[in-house]
């Protein structure tokens, strides 16, 4: 993160608890150089726990891992809109 140490104050997982009960869709490239796919992982993980016990809502949030780089691929993405948003 950019900011002066505000990755030592919170992370990823926390902004994404902030949007709770709003779907949380991630898309990952195995290919993506930002950070390693456990990396990311691991911090969804974080995001799926609250989603399940915390919020009871294990359903509105999900990971898509795919071969590529970064980059958008929104085949899962497109389903989770349709879903969640009734997204025409």
């Amino acid at each position: 993160m950019l900011e002066f140490d505000f990755a030592n104050v919170v992370n990823y997982s926390d902004f994404a608890k902030l949007m709770a009960p709003r779907p949380f869709m991630v898309e990952r490239g195995h290919d993506d150089g930002v950070a390693p796919d456990e990396w990311v992982a691991y911090e969804y993980a974080k995001v799926r726990w609250f989603y399940d016990t915390r919020m009871q809502l294990p359903d509105r949030t999900a990971i898509e891992f795919f071969n590529g780089p970064h980059e958008i691929k929104g085949k899962g993405t497109f389903e989770f809109l349709h879903q969640h948003l009734r997204w025409p």
